[in-house]
């Protein structure tokens, strides 16, 4: 198929990559071009413009920073739905705002095409293995002629719901994120403190029932003293505001969120925000008076 593809970076180039691994053609467009190099090395055309992705493409997948990047790329002037081409179905894989999921539905439906959101969980790892979560909300049969791509991205794929139902599971997925992270760090400091090695502890307690996500990936990061990003401070900033926005609008209360959401504030204050999620360490580490080396 040509597929378009507007996003490559720590995420998006390793997922795109597995399309065009798999034979597809590829239509890319980044704001920085240096990003996408390897793949324009591997054969995916260049486009100047979002417009011109979805001119040249039967399906546009799109994955980029933050909602108004979201809202630029689709519905800008020179955004996809701008201009005239084969595009059937736009796929935003961006963790973004529900509504503006739905947005974009309705403006693409006006235009024939059909509209998937369908954010990811599993970060750098996740995209490179091709072992994303990809929760998807939107048109059913759209989502079924989309599904043998998202396989080559994914190893678990769920369909949620109409437009927005995905970006309202990845909330849920962020909200439990931000739990667990706040734990694994916490953990590794408390073990730090109690003079324990602390990969001897990730290695048992990884297995039992604290076993998650967090502490069996970005806990030995946090103990090499490693913050590069696989999902960036910023970004699950982001994310963390999108849910508190979500859930004061239905009068929900989620004061761990709030939190953690205040925490990652701290972080980013620090001049971490470019940092991975796991130098939340740092601002922890900080309220106890450690302002010496990375190491917990």
């Amino acid at each position: 198929m040509k597929i378009g593809w507007i996003g490559t970076g720590v995420m998006g180039a390793a997922m795109a990559g597995h399309l065009q691994a798999a034979g597809h053609e590829l239509y890319i467009f980044n704001r920085t071009r240096s990003k996408a190099e390897r793949l324009l090395r591997d054969g995916a055309h260049w486009c100047e413009l979002p417009a011109e992705v979805s001119a040249n493409s039967e399906i546009v997948f799109t994955i980029v920073a933050f909602p108004a990047d979201v809202e630029e790329v689709y519905l800008g002037e020179t955004g996809i739905l701008s201009g005239k081409g084969p595009c059937k179905i736009l796929v935003d894989m961006t963790t973004s705002r529900p509504s503006l999921a739905q947005r974009i539905a309705r403006s693409a439906a006006e235009q024939g095409i059909y509209s998937l959101d369908a954010p990811v969980s599993g970060g750098d790892i996740g995209a490179r293995d091709g072992t994303l979560a990809i929760m998807v909300g939107g048109d059913k049969a759209a989502f079924e002629t989309v599904l043998p791509l998202f396989q080559l991205m994914g190893k678990t794929i769920s369909y949620m719901g109409g437009a927005g139902a995905g970006q309202h599971t990845k909330m849920c997925n962020q909200i439990l994120v931000a739990g667990t992270m706040i734990g694994t760090c916490e953990s590794l400091l408390y073990a730090a403190k109690a003079g324990l090695d602390k990969q001897s502890v990730i290695n048992i307690i990884g297995k039992g029932a604290a076993s998650c996500w967090s502490i069996n990936n970005l806990g030995p990061r946090i103990v090499r003293g490693d913050y590069e990003p696989g999902f960036l401070v910023e970004h699950f900033i982001k994310d963390m505001g999108i849910a508190l926005q979500e859930a004061a609008a239905v009068s929900l209360s989620l004061p761990g969120l709030a939190l953690v959401h205040q925490l990652y504030l701290a972080v980013q204050a620090q001049g971490h925000g470019r940092s991975g999620t796991q130098a939340l360490m740092l601002a922890l580490k900080t309220l106890n008076g450690d302002n010496g080396s990375n190491n917990p």
